[in-house]
Order: C-alpha cells, then structure tokens, then sequence
C-alpha cells in the first residue's frame, strides 16, 4: 500500500448532562474509529472501549491491506462476541442490564497500485466528507427516524425533533447479529474526514459542522472546535469528534509536525 501522510486530531466531552462519556474512540492511522455506547456506566462504556480495542489490533499487529474489509468484519465479530459475552456475565446478577454501541471507522486500503478509504458504519454515529469546501454525509443512519425519512413518511428537519430520534436499529452488542455497511472512498474524494457521535450531530446542524471544517485548517482544532460547539449548544450528550487530513488534498501548509506528534501522544495515553 502506498504511503499516505495523514494529519489527524480527536476531541471527547462527556457533556453538560450526562454522568459518564460512554463514548471512546481510536486514533491509530491508519485505523480511526468512533463507538458510543448505550447501557450506562459499565455498559456503554465498556462497550465502546471493546470495539476501540479490537480496532486497536488492526493498528498494532497491522493488517494486508488488500483485504482490508475481512480485517474490518474480523473486528467487528470479535467484538460482537465480546460484548454478548460480558451482557452474559452481567446479566447473572442484573436481567435488565445491557450493553451496546455504535461504531465508525475510516480505514486505509489498497486495490493494486491505489488506496483508498473503507468507511465503516454501524449504528447512528456518522461519517462526512469534507472536499472542495463542501460537506457530505457518507454514511447513513441505521435508526428510526431515518427510515421514517426514507418511507417519505417524514422530513429530515421533522427527525430532528421525533419522539424516536435517538432509537437506533443496528449496534454492536444486538443479539440478531452485526450488519454494518462499508463504503468505497478514493482519497482524492475527501480531503478532509470527519468521524463523530451523535452527540455532536444532534445538538449542531451540517452548515455549522461545515463551517468550522472550513474555517479550521488544524484538524486538532477543528475537532476541539467541534465539540465545544455541541457543548455551547446544550450539550446534553457525550460529543466525539475524529478530524483526519489527507496531506497533499489539503490546502494548508502551516502544520506543525512536531506538535502532531506531541498530541497523538496525550491521546494514546488517554485512551481507554
């Protein structure tokens, strides 16, 4: 697989209502996932930190990226098995516990002499695109309300306000199994990534994410900015963002290597 320079940031609040960040995320290039969890203090977060690590073993013992998609659906299995396993123990002392999460992921492979992104989505945490100072949304939301969107049953400005909006219908820990979808991307598609929870897209709109990723050129300050936006806006979820830059598509030339390396640092070691 060819070299690809990538320049990255990630930022994670828990928010102004929540009492634990049930969200985790992995910035490991090149493997970048973001899992919110559901089920409450050792449950969602629990959840979140398994499919964190087992994407974390992509990174680490490192992968053929030829056949980056059975790698992909390796770590999704096993931390489905996981995650069912410890509902199993859990639930011996508790019925009504339970466990879950969402999980995005960007992860680089190749196809001949190019490579490309494998997108990953499951659950309602979303991916965008960020090329030619436009924003798009590549993955789709596994959820109620987005079904409701496409039956034409409701408006997407409607689902902002639905009863069910927060009901998701795929995630990691489900008993009927894991279905995610996996999306193609060339990498002059999307100079810039964003990766997130629905901690930030519920609580600011597309044109607003939009604006700070063109506005912010460092992606350490674009995701910061990011989820401080969602926290002046109410933050009443746990907000996630993952920032990544494709070196050579973006056009900004004021990087500082030095601090990049300083910063993945302090998220590694923070890492759940």
């Amino acid at each position: 697989m060819k070299t690809v320079d990538l320049h990255h940031g990630a930022a994670s609040e828990i928010g102004h209502v929540r009492k634990v960040n049930e969200d985790s995320f992995l910035v490991a290039p090149p493997v970048f996932v973001v899992a919110d969890g559901m089920g409450g203090h050792s449950g969602g977060d629990v959840a979140s930190r398994i499919v964190v690590e087992e994407f974390g073993r992509l990174a680490e013992e490192g992968y053929d990226p030829r056949r980056g998609a059975e790698h992909v659906a390796g770590a999704f299995s096993r931390a489905q098995a996981r995650i069912l396993d410890y509902g199993e123990a859990q639930r011996g002392e508790n019925t009504r516990w339970h466990a879950g999460t969402t999980c995005v992921a960007a992860v680089l492979v190749a196809d001949q002499e190019d490579t490309s992104w494998l997108l990953v989505n499951l659950g309602d945490s979303r991916i965008y695109r960020f090329n030619n100072g436009e924003l798009h949304q590549v993955s789709v939301d596994h959820s109620v309300v987005q079904e409701l969107i496409d039956a034409g049953e409701i408006t997407a400005l409607e689902a902002t306000t639905h009863p069910e909006r927060h009901v998701i219908t795929r995630a990691l820990g489900s008993p009927e199994g894991v279905s995610p979808d996996f999306f193609l991307l060339p990498l002059t598609a999307a100079e810039r990534l964003l990766l997130c929870s629905d901690g930030i897209t519920g609580m600011i709109d597309d044109s607003v994410i939009a604006g700070i990723l063109d506005r912010i050129h460092d992606p350490r300050d674009a995701a910061d900015a990011l989820v401080q936006a969602a926290l002046d806006a109410g933050g009443v979820d746990n907000a996630t963002a993952v920032v990544i830059d494709v070196v050579g598509l973006v056009h900004d030339d004021s990087y500082d290597s030095a601090r990049q390396r300083a910063s993945l640092e302090d998220k590694l070691g923070a890492r759940p």
